[in-house]
């Protein structure tokens, strides 16, 4: 697949800075849901997922390191290149989660030999909510379904934005 390259403005959301892609450089892209990428923004090189918006697109936080690799700030406009790519990077995987696993050998067992896309989704649904009674108990929901060998969380939409410091009802904050 050859490169994907486009031109578009940072913007705030809270204290996250987002690089949002506009829908025809989003529609490149192999999914609708989170797609592991390389790419560079105003020269700097990046490695990460792309997460869904909730409606058709996706967009990436930047994070400081990032942010004065490529010299910018909220509300500049820069030029982005990406390529998707196979090999996905480790999520940070939540310190409440990495107890439960440590607490449940079965699981950690799976944990550790499913993909990382795998482990990416299990992190996402976990964190999807602002609620810690309904974050506790997906938490142990994802305990139990590792423990009978499911690999994957189901039914839930993949497409949806699911930060919920960045969205709303799975849509991603304007």
């Amino acid at each position: 697949m050859s490169a994907i390259s486009f031109q578009t403005k940072l913007y705030n959301i809270g204290s996250w800075t987002i690089l949002h892609l506009p829908q025809t450089a989003s529609s490149k892209l192999p999914s609708r849901g989170q797609t592991m990428v390389k790419g560079s923004i105003n020269g700097a090189g990046f490695e990460s997922p792309l997460e869904p918006d909730g409606n058709w697109s996706h967009w990436l936080k930047l994070d400081k390191e990032l942010m004065t690799a490529a010299a910018v700030k909220s509300g500049d406009r820069v030029s982005v290149s990406l390529i998707p790519i196979n090999n996905w990077t480790e999520p940070l995987v939540p310190s409440y989660l990495k107890k439960s696993l440590a607490a449940s050998p079965k699981a950690h067992q799976l944990w550790i030999i499913i993909t990382p896309l795998a482990r990416w989704e299990w992190v996402r649904w976990i964190r999807s909510t602002a609620n810690t009674e309904t974050r506790n108990r997906r938490v142990k929901v994802a305990i139990s379904k590792l423990e009978s060998g499911e690999r994957r969380p189901c039914c839930w939409n993949r497409n949806l934005c699911t930060e919920p410091e960045v969205s709303k009802n799975g849509i991603l904050l304007a």
